[in-house]
C-alpha cells in the first residue's frame, strides 16, 4: 500500500516510481482533485498536462481518467512546461495538473496542481484535502458516474509563445546570441516556439526531451550543471547563457564571461522593468534574496513586500497587493500579467530585453543590481533542527543593532550582515544563507552559524 501522506508535500505531489506514486494514486487524485475543487458545479473541465519523464504520460492518463469518471470533462494539452499548463490554465480559466518532478532525479515524478486562473493548491487550499481523499479511496475507487467525461488534446504551445512574446517584444533588441542548456527538458519543447522569431540566435544545448537527463540533472540551483553552459557561453563568444530546469519553469541567467548572475539580481533588474510600466506598484520579494532588491524597487517608486519562501505564499501575497511581480532567491519569477503564476521563461525574456536595449555586456550590466556578497544557500543535516535554531537565537538575540524575526524561520539582521536558517518541510536539514557588505564580513558570520549549526565552538560573537 503506498503511503500517501509521503508523498503529499507542502505545495504538490512528488514521490518515486512507482514505489511511492503509481496509476493508482494518480486515478485516485484525479477523482478527488474534481471532488475538493468542486469542479462539477464549477467549470466542468480540468486541464493536464506532463513533462517527458518516462513516467509522465501514463500518470497523466491515469489523472485523466480519474477525473472524467466523476462527469467532468479534461483537456490534454500533452507535452507541456510548468509555466505552459499556468498559461491553459488562466487563458481556459479551469483548474490544472501538471505531471512533473521538476529538477529532482529521474526516478521521480509528480503532480503540481492548480485551481482556475493558476491560482495554488498548497497545504491549507485544498492539498491537505485532496490528500485525505486519495488515502481513503486509492484502494477503493470512488464509483465511476453513468456517463463519464470526455479527454480531448488541445495544442497550446504556438498561444503559450504569442502571448509570451507579447508581453516582451524583442524585435527592437540589438541581435544577441544566447546558448541555452535545457538540460534534456522542457525548454526543449518551449524554447523553440517562443524564439522562432526575432533578433535572438539561439545556440541549443542538450534540447533532446529525455527524462533519464543523459547529460546532466535539470537541477540549475547546483553549480555543477552549469559547468557545460558557461563553457559554451565563453567557447561560442555568446552573449548570455540561459539554464532552464526539467520542467522549465525555473531560469538561471550566465553572462558573456561565464559567471552566474544571481537570482537576486534578475528579480532587481525585471522589477526595475515592471515598476517602469507600472509605477508605485507593489513588488514581492522573499526573505531570502539579497537587501538589493528592496532597496531597488524603493529607489524606483515601488513597494517591496517580504514574503516567506515558496509559491503558494508569493501567489497569495500578490493577490493581497496586486503586486506586478515577485522574485525569489531560487529563480522562481512571477509575474501578474501571468495569472501571478511562476514562468522563468517570461523573466528570461526580460533580461534578453533588458541586455538588447542597450550596449552593455551582461556582466557590467547586472554589476548594477549586484551590491552584497551571498553564501548561496547551504544545507546541514541535523537532528533536532527547532533546537538547533532555538540555541542560534540564543547566540544573537540582544546584540546591540541586531533584529531578529520568524517569518520563514529564523533572519537575524544586524545592518551590514543578516542570515536566515529555516528548517527543510521533507529533509532533517537545515538551510542557511548569509548576506554582507564584503566577503570577508560574510564568510565570517557564515562560519560562526555554521559552526552552532554543527555543534563547533564559536570563539567570537561581534
Amino acid at each position: 500500500m503506498v503511503d500517501v501522506a509521503a508523498i503529499f508535500k507542502a505545495y504538490d505531489v512528488r514521490g518515486v516510481v512507482p514505489d511511492q506514486l503509481d496509476e493508482a494514486v494518480a486515478r485516485a487524485t484525479g477523482a478527488a482533485f474534481v471532488e475538493v475543487l468542486d469542479v462539477l458545479a464549477g467549470p466542468g473541465a480540468v486541464v493536464i498536462g506532463y513533462d517527458m519523464r518516462p513516467s509522465s504520460p501514463a500518470l497523466a492518463a491515469a489523472f485523466a481518467e480519474g477525473a472524467a469518471s466523476t462527469g467532468v470533462d479534461v483537456i490534454d494539452i500533452g507535452l507541456a512546461s510548468t509555466d505552459m499548463l499556468y498559461f491553459a490554465s488562466g487563458r481556459l480559466q479551469l483548474p490544472g495538473a501538471m505531471f512533473t518532478a521538476s529538477h529532482n532525479p529521474a526516478k521521480y515524478n509528480g503532480i503540481k496542481m492548480c485551481r482556475a486562473g493558476a491560482s495554488p493548491v498548497g497545504a491549507e487550499s485544498g492539498l491537505r484535502d485532496i490528500a485525505d481523499l486519495v488515502a481513503k479511496t486509492v484502494a477503493e475507487p470512488i464509483p465511476s458516474v453513468p456517463a463519464p467525461g470526455k479527454v480531448t488534446r488541445k495544442n497550446l504551445l504556438t498561444a503559450y509563445a504569442d502571448h509570451l512574446n507579447h508581453l516582451v517584444d524583442l524585435s527592437g533588441s540589438r541581435p544577441l546570441k544566447v546558448v541555452v542548456d535545457a538540460g534534456n527538458g522542457m525548454g526543449g519543447h518551449t524554447v523553440p516556439a517562443v524564439f522562432a522569431t526575432g533578433p535572438i540566435e539561439i545556440v541549443p544545448m542538450y534540447f533532446e526531451l529525455d527524462g533519464n537527463f543523459p547529460n546532466h540533472e535539470a537541477n540549475p540551483l547546483d553549480p555543477k550543471n552549469l559547468v557545460d553552459l558557461q563553457a559554451k557561453v565563453v567557447e561560442v563568444g555568446a552573449d548570455l547563457g540561459l539554464a532552464f530546469d526539467g520542467d522549465a519553469d525555473r531560469c538561471f541567467v550566465i553572462d558573456e564571461l561565464g559567471k552566474p548572475i544571481s537570482p537576486s539580481a534578475v528579480t532587481g533588474a525585471v522589477a526595475v522593468r515592471e515598476l517602469a510600466k507600472h509605477p508605485g506598484s507593489a513588488v514581492i520579494h522573499n526573505l531570502i534574496t539579497s537587501k538589493a532588491v528592496p532597496e531597488l524597487i524603493t529607489e524606483h517608486g515601488g513597494t517591496p513586500v517580504r514574503a516567506r519562501v515558496g509559491h503558494s505564499f508569493i501567489k497569495q501575497q500578490m493577490a493581497e497587493t496586486d503586486a506586478v511581480f515577485g522574485g525569489e532567491h531560487s529563480a522562481h519569477y512571477y509575474f501578474r500579467d501571468f495569472w501571478r503564476a511562476d514562468t522563468g521563461m517570461l523573466a528570461a525574456l526580460h533580461v534578453l530585453a533588458a541586455l538588447g536595449e542597450q550596449d552593455k555586456p551582461a556582466s557590467e550590466l547586472f554589476a548594477e543590481y549586484e551590491r552584497y556578497v551571498a553564501s548561496g544557500e547551504i544545507n546541514s543535516r541535523v537532528e533536532n533542527a527547532a533546537a538547533t535554531v532555538a540555541a542560534i537565537e540564543d547566540t544573537y538575540a540582544g546584540r546591540d543593532g541586531t533584529t531578529v524575526d520568524h517569518l520563514d524561520g529564523l533572519t537575524v539582521d544586524a545592518g551590514q550582515w543578516w542570515f536566515n536558517v529555516r528548517a527543510s518541510n521533507t529533509e532533517p536539514l537545515l538551510r542557511l544563507n548569509v548576506e554582507a557588505g564584503d566577503a570577508a564580513t560574510m564568510e565570517r558570520v557564515r562560519d560562526e552559524v555554521l559552526a552552532l549549526i554543527t555543534g563547533a565552538p564559536v570563539e567570537e560573537k561581534n
